[in-house]
């Protein structure tokens, strides 16, 4: 049972790194992108300018990723990386659909447009930035989800044949040496004492 709740740590340390490094990607590129004319408007030339669509569709899911990437590296409790894992799957999910959720529901901050101009900077940036992030993640997550249960069903299938009942070796019976003394088994009369008592009336 201890080896269903509990994992070693480097189960979950690959995927946990690559959700890290995507957290932190989806997090700080629209800080830093400006500096490589690689952002959205409205403020496409001004680096580390906080703005809400920038919080609320790039920051915050890629914290939640990052958070998650680490608790999948550090945590050996199996309930809590499964945990993470959904967490940052949920966030990719955001990143990939959040925008487009955002330019259709007034109430949530606008991510902008790209500030490319040609169609493959366009695409560039809607990857980046939103989508092709947000696939990655869940892509990412998923596989380490899916690592740990197919061990968790390992593990417990090991656990059960531990307990199962041990085999016996076949015992393989040695002829008599030429020193070994065989039993005899001498026969006993019955009925002795009737035996006698006919012979003493004859």
């Amino acid at each position: 049972m201890d080896g269903m709740l509990r994992v070693r740590r480097s189960q979950g340390a690959l995927s946990g790194a690559l959700l890290v490094l995507l957290g932190a990607w989806g997090a700080l590129i629209p800080f830093a992108g400006p500096y490589f004319h690689f952002a959205y408007t409205p403020t496409p030339d001004r680096a580390w300018a906080v703005t809400a669509g920038r919080m609320w569709l790039e920051v915050l899911p890629g914290v939640v990723t990052l958070l998650s990437g680490g608790l999948m590296i550090i945590s050996r409790l199996r309930a809590l990386v499964l945990l993470s894992a959904l967490l940052a799957a949920l966030a990719g999910t955001w990143f990939a659909v959040g925008s487009l959720v955002a330019a259709r529901w007034a109430t949530l901050p606008a991510a902008g447009k790209p500030a490319g101009t040609g169609i493959a900077r366009l695409l560039l940036e809607e990857l980046g930035f939103f989508t092709g992030v947000g696939v990655v993640i869940v892509f990412v997550a998923a596989l380490g989800a899916g690592r740990l249960t197919v061990l968790g069903a390992r593990a417990e299938t090991d656990t059960w044949d531990d307990l199962a009942e041990p085999q016996s070796e076949p015992r393989v019976l040695e002829p008599a040496g030429v020193g070994r003394s065989i039993a005899r088994i001498v026969p006993v009369p019955v009925f002795r004492g009737r035996q006698r008592g006919a012979d003493n009336g004859n």
